[in-house]
Formats: structure tokens, C-alpha cells, sequence
């Protein structure tokens, strides 16, 4: 959740990688990320050398569509919680780096820390933060271009918090005149939390399109 430099390896056509990687190598340059993310590709992952990725098909949440469940609302407005936009964004970064059940490590380095902070100064990367009280109990980042927002990492210390932060995304993208959220690599979390899937070219055309319009985070 891109072009090629002089750094960066194109896969041979006799090498059998995973499903969506195109390239390994390159930086993660904030402007050279940008050139990645505008051509549809998006990095995961810097040890040893950083991957691209491309997956065909592509996870993606329909905002005109997308409806969280019932008991996602439910959880919402019982719990009290309060919702900010860019108040921690690098805490975020580092909440979603940390260890979890079933994921004993993530591709979040201090390489992506540092190159995704610097496009947050730029206003470029944001994040969605859920609180209760002072604590800060879940949330999402990502890149926003146009009308296009790629949907990086989320993570929760209360039970559905993270999902209440992509509710709450999905409102302001919304509000904002966004047309494409992405999600990126199809899994099975992100298809029961509302995600569909979307052959790549067809994603690739919609993002032309996204990143013409004229949205506002």
C-alpha cells in the first residue's frame, strides 16, 4: 500500500516470487515512496532490502458502499471513546510496529518510522487516533494523494478499536470527497471487516482517476 530506480531489481522472468512483489531493492525516500504509491505499488518490508508490491487483485473498502457492522456500532457509541486525526502520528507508527498475537514482528522498521513521519510533516501521511481518556487505545495510518488513501497498518489495545478507526477513516474520507480507500493485500481480517476485492487493472484505472481529484483530509 510504483516506478523503478537505478537501486531497485526488476524481477527475472524465471525467479517464482510471491503473489504482488515486482521489484525489490530501491529506498524509501519520502519522494521516491510517492512515485510508488502514484504507480500503485507500495512497500512491505526492509530486511534485508525492501519489497514492492503490486497484488492482483487488490483489497480495497468502497466508501460509497462500506457499512460497518452492527456491532462495531453498538461498541462505538457505548464505549465512550474519542477520535483525533494526527494528534500521535508517529506513536501510531510505532503501536502498529508492536509485537502482537500471531505476529511476533512487522515490516514497520525505523526506516518506514522515520521516511512515513517525514510525509506526515509534509501532510501527506496521517493518522486516525481512538482514545479513552488520555490513553491511546487504537488507530490507523496511511498516505493520502488526490482523492486516494492507502491504508498502511492498524492496531487496537481495546476490542474493536481498530475497527472503529476505519469507521471513522471511512467518515471523514468521505466528508473529504475521497473516491478510493486501499487496503492492499486482500487477507481474510480484512474481507469480514468489510474490505472487497478488485482485479488490478481495475484498480490501477481508479487510481488514475483518484489522483486527480481534489480531496481534502
Amino acid at each position: 500500500m510504483a516506478e523503478t530506480d537505478d537501486d531497485t531489481e526488476t524481477l527475472d522472468d524465471d525467479m517464482q516470487p510471491p503473489p504482488g512483489l515486482v521489484a525489490v531493492g530501491g529506498t524509501l525516500d519520502p519522494d521516491f515512496l510517492l512515485q510508488a504509491y502514484r504507480a500503485g505499488m507500495f512497500p512491505w518490508s526492509s530486511d534485508p532490502v525492501i519489497t514492492w508490491w503490486s497484488p492482483d487483485p487488490r483489497a480495497i473498502f468502497e466508501l460509497e458502499h462500506f457499512r460497518p457492522h452492527r456491532s462495531t456500532l453498538k461498541r462505538i457509541r457505548s464505549a465512550g471513546w474519542r477520535f483525533a486525526v494526527d494528534e500521535r502520528f508517529t506513536d501510531v507508527m510505532r503501536a502498529c510496529a508492536e509485537p502482537a498475537p500471531g505476529r511476533p514482528e512487522t515490516w514497520i522498521s525505523e526506516d518506514f518510522i522515520e521516511s512515513y513521519t517525514e510525509l506526515h510533516r509534509r501532510g501527506i501521511a496521517h493518522s486516525v487516533e481512538v482514545y479513552e481518556g488520555d490513553l491511546l487505545i487504537g488507530g490507523l495510518y496511511g498516505v493520502a494523494l488526490g482523492g486516494y488513501f492507502g491504508g498502511e497498518s492498524m492496531f487496537h489495545r481495546r476490542t474493536d478499536a481498530s475497527k472503529a478507526a476505519l469507521v471513522w477513516l471511512v467518515e471523514r474520507l468521505r466528508a473529504g470527497g475521497f473516491v478510493l480507500l486501499d487496503a492492499q493485500a486482500p487477507n481474510p481480517h480484512l474481507m469480514r471487516i468489510g474490505a472487497v476485492e478488485l482485479p488490478k487493472e481495475e484498480y490501477l484505472s481508479r487510481l488514475h482517476v483518484a489522483l486527480g481529484v481534489n480531496a481534502r483530509f
